[in-house]
């Protein structure tokens, strides 16, 4: 291998340039006189299915876009390996996500609270949302305009979509205007992170307007091998790319935003986590920290699909030519129509069971079908009316397979593996059930595809539930924030790693326990909230 290149010294390193790390980049060098570097392992997104909204059906599983990650097999779900994609570009996973815009509720973060994260309140991190929200119709104290995180209504509406949410208010799931005031009880159609009709990730945000800036240094392709430490303190760290080795030396701090599965793995290979699965990896104990890649979080979606007649749905106007035609003509004249589409337009959020305090159920509804995505869609009418839990009992974890960049990660989301999990399973699809048996719908003849009319006993619902859930690319938990007291905490309340100095993790894998809805909003806060704190400690 070559010789070294150092790259310098700087205040901050920031590590991944996804959801946080954009953000991070932002906030950090919009100082002068801080220097910045920002390592990311993917490249740049120079592709135009990355900004083009339905452009995900081609990015996920293309390894331009996506790392190709899988799980291990799972034993909740038959023994099934899942497909567990991540963003492999600046911008992370929100330059392929769904780019829904959903906070969550307010009982997640008052519970972050009440374990002894001071300052992670629904109160307290609220502003933070507001900070970088554009919102496109604000209203009321919840929303505003005028920041960089451009927030929009769907550019296109459907029929059996209409009638659906008609069907989820005759169940009992009433029509709201807004998902993200702190509860979001009801039906009503996602907001997106899109501008004009054009994906609006974190790197289009928060990052490229930056990126001129002379004290923030971008680095694309950069794969980080190990943190450096000098006894308790962090120096720097050791980087590749292609077959050079690449060093950098840190000042201030140097802050992981790699994500759910990078940032543990980092740690991991830098001897920082669990003793004994450290050295069964065959690297060496630098520093003993047990919940490092513990408490991985997922939602885990179902995707009970029904057929139905005389109604356009995806299925049908991609089958017919001309439509498919007049789809790039909308997109082309207007930046409207189906090619703005996320992958999900209606949400509906409700209870499993009359006893839970909030919505414990979510809802992604799509006017079309498919067996798995990056495969085509079916030749009939259909929506699919995927649902998850959203708040899991379930817990798994992310590891390492050996100590090399090469050696993939051991990533077990445990899904399923509590009672209480697989009773919510049943219970969700008895709720999609229910929603497709309401008189809006019946005009439209829906007809149980997947999992099956005939399938009625709540052993074969599970049964079935087993064969149709997929995750829905919501890791969290795996570096948790959590108090003094807790013996998995991998970070405190200002996100500083425990018995280290001068190391911070800021993304989605400081979550002590996963938000009730998409987590992509939520990440982006954490990454606004950790560099304020970043910001204050310096003074």
């Amino acid at each position: 291998m070559a010789d070294e290149i150092d790259l310098g010294a700087y205040d901050y390193v920031v590590v991944g340039a996804g959801s946080a790390g954009c953000v991070l980049a932002n906030r950090l060098s919009a100082d002068p006189s801080i220097k910045v570097l920002v390592l990311e392992a993917g490249g740049r997104d120079d592709w135009i299915w990355f900004h083009i909204p339905v452009g995900y059906l081609f990015a996920i599983g293309h390894p331009r876009a996506d790392w190709l990650l899988e799980t291990v097999g799972q034993p909740g779900l038959d023994g099934r390996v899942l497909a567990y994609p991540r963003g492999k570009v600046i911008g992370g996973s929100s330059s392929i996500n769904a780019m829904i815009y959903m906070r969550g509720q307010a009982q997640d973060y008052d519970n972050w609270r009440q374990k002894g994260l001071v300052g992670w309140g629904w109160a307290d991190v609220l502003p933070f949302f507001l900070r970088h929200e554009d919102h496109i119709a604000p209203k009321g104290d919840h929303h505003r305009s005028g920041g960089e995180y451009r927030v929009e209504h769907p550019r296109v509406r459907w029929d059996i979509l209409d009638a659906i949410r008609q069907a989820a208010a005759q169940a009992g799931i009433p029509p709201v205007e807004d998902f993200n005031g702190g509860d979001n009880s009801g039906s009503s159609y996602f907001q997106v992170n899109q501008r004009a009709g054009r994906r609006w990730s974190t790197a289009s945000a928060f990052l490229k307007p930056v990126l001129a800036r002379r004290n923030l240094r971008l680095e694309t392709k950069v794969e980080v091998q190990r943190i450096e430490l000098d006894g308790r303190r962090v120096t720097g760290l050791r980087a590749v790319r292609g077959g050079q080795v690449l060093t950098a030396r840190v000042s201030g701090e140097l802050i992981l935003a790699a994500g759910a599965i990078g940032s543990p793995l980092i740690l991991q290979r830098s001897g920082i986590g669990e003793p004994e699965a450290l050295r069964r990896a065959g690297v060496a104990v630098r520093h003993a920290l047990p919940g490092v890649g513990a408490n991985l979080q997922d939602h885990l979606q179902i995707r009970p699909v029904y057929k139905v007649s005389g109604v356009r749905t995806l299925n049908t106007d991609y089958a017919n030519l001309v439509r498919r035609v007049g789809m790039g003509v909308d997109y082309a004249l207007r930046r409207s129509g189906p090619l703005t589409m996320a992958p999900s337009q209606l949400g509906m959020f409700c209870r499993s069971d009359p006893s839970r305090a909030t919505p414990n159920l979510q809802f992604h509804v799509q006017p079309l079908s498919l067996d798995r995505w990056g495969e085509g869609l079916h030749r009939f009418g259909a929506f699919t009316a995927s649902v998850c839990n959203l708040r899991p009992t379930s817990r798994g974890s992310v590891g390492l397979s050996g100590p090399g960049l090469a050696d993939p990660p051991r990533i077990d989301p445990n899904y399923l593996d509590t009672q209480e999990d697989r009773d919510v399973a049943v219970a969700s699809l008895r709720w999609a059930r229910r929603i497709a048996s309401q008189p809006a719908l019946a005009r439209y003849a829906p007809q149980e595809f997947r999992p099956g009319a005939a399938i009625e006993a709540d052993e074969d619902l599970l049964a079935a539930a087993k064969v149709l859930a997929t995750t829905i690319f919501h890791p969290v938990g795996t570096a948790a924030m959590g108090a003094a007291d807790d013996p998995l905490a991998v970070v405190d309340a200002r996100l500083r790693v425990r018995g280290l100095d001068g190391l911070r993790v800021v993304d989605a894998s400081v979550m002590p326990a996963i938000t009730s809805g998409n987590t992509n909003a939520p990440t982006v806060m954490i990454a606004e909230k950790g560099a304020a704190m970043i910001l204050e400690d310096r003074r």
